[in-house]
C-alpha cells in the first residue's frame, strides 16, 4: 500500500515539474515574443522621441500606499510635459482609472501638467482608461487616434505596443526617464506575467474594453498634414 503511495506521489511530482517547466518555456516565450516585436521602437531619450500628433499617457496612482508621491506617476508628467515643450506632441490623451470620486488618476495627471504650464486645450481625458488594453482601444474607437507616441515607463512600453500594433495603430514607445525606485522588481515581474496574458487576450479569449461610448475625435490635425 505504501509503495503504491508513494508511486502516485512520485508521479504526480513529475506530472507537476513538467507542467510547471512547460509554464515557464511559455512565459518566456511569450515575453521574447513581445519584447522582440516592440524594443527596436522605444526611445529613451525624450528630444529623440518620434513626433506624433498625440501622445498618450498612461495613467497610474498619483500616491503610494504609503502616502508618499509616487514617481512613476511624477516621472510620466514630467516626460509628457517636456515633450510638449519639445513639440513632439500637439495634444495629450490623459487615460487611467475613475473608479471613484475619491480615485481619479485622469484628472490628477490633468491638474498636475497643468501647473507645469500645459494648456487645457492641449489635453483630453479618459476616465474609462481602466487597463492598458482599454486605454489604447479606446484611443482607437472612441478618440479616433491613428497615429501616437505612447508615453510610460520602459519596463511597461514593450505590452502597450504590441497591444497598440494588435489593435493597428501606429505608434512609437516614448520612456520616461528611469530612477532607482524601491520595489521596482516586483512590477518588472508583473509585467512579465502580464505580457504573457496579454496575448491571451488579444489571441485566445478575444478581450474587449471595458467600456466605449460614442466617437469624440481628439482636436488634433496630424502633424506634417495640412486640413
Amino acid at each position: 500500500m505504501r509503495r503504491w503511495m508513494i508511486t502516485i506521489l512520485r508521479g504526480s511530482l513529475i506530472t507537476l515539474a513538467g507542467a510547471g517547466l512547460l509554464a515557464f518555456l511559455l512565459l518566456l516565450g511569450a515575453n521574447a515574443w513581445v519584447l522582440g516585436k516592440t524594443q527596436a521602437r522605444i526611445e529613451h531619450e525624450l528630444p529623440l522621441c518620434a513626433a506624433a500628433p498625440v501622445g498618450i499617457v498612461f495613467g497610474t496612482s498619483h500616491w503610494t500606499r504609503s502616502g508618499r508621491p509616487n514617481p512613476h506617476f511624477e516621472a510620466r508628467m514630467s516626460a509628457a510635459a517636456r515633450l510638449v515643450r519639445l513639440q513632439r506632441v500637439e495634444h495629450l490623451l490623459l487615460s487611467g482609472d475613475n473608479r471613484t470620486r475619491f480615485y481619479n488618476e485622469p484628472q490628477a495627471m490633468w491638474q498636475n501638467l497643468n501647473a507645469r504650464h500645459v494648456p487645457s486645450e492641449a489635453m483630453t481625458l479618459d476616465f474609462a482608461g481602466f487597463s492598458t488594453y482599454d486605454t489604447l482601444a479606446r484611443a482607437r474607437d472612441v478618440f479616433g487616434v491613428e497615429r501616437a507616441l505612447l508615453v510610460t515607463q520602459g519596463w511597461h512600453l514593450p505590452r502597450a505596443l504590441f497591444i497598440a500594433d494588435a489593435l493597428g495603430l501606429e505608434v512609437q514607445g516614448c520612456a520616461t526617464p528611469a530612477e532607482p525606485v524601491a520595489g521596482l522588481w516586483r512590477l518588472q515581474l508583473r509585467e512579465w506575467l502580464a505580457r504573457a496574458r496579454t496575448l491571451g487576450d488579444l489571441y485566445v479569449w478575444g478581450r474587449e474594453p471595458y467600456f466605449l461610448g460614442p466617437l469624440e475625435p481628439l482636436p488634433v490635425t496630424p502633424l506634417g498634414r495640412e486640413e
